[in-house]
């Protein structure tokens, strides 16, 4: 069944390319002042963030909205 999701911003972007994006934009080292989380201050990388990111949902929720608040 397909769920359109017209409300939903989001809706197609996948959490992995939200973080590339942040990181082409700000950097590790601007994005780990701007969200305080471990993975994008220590040894950061896409895969390990996405683990964390995966897990923790309101780290999650930080990151979606740095992306809607950066890039809409």
């Amino acid at each position: 069944m397909n769920n359109p999701q017209p409300k939903n911003p989001l809706h197609g972007i996948t959490l992995e390319k939200i973080v590339t994006r942040l990181v082409e934009h700000y950097g590790w080292e601007k994005l780990g002042q701007l969200i305080d989380i471990k993975c994008f201050q220590i040894d950061p990388s896409v895969k390990s963030s996405l683990i964390f990111l995966r897990k923790t949902e309101w780290a999650r929720k930080k990151v979606e909205d740095l992306y809607l608040h950066t890039f809409n």
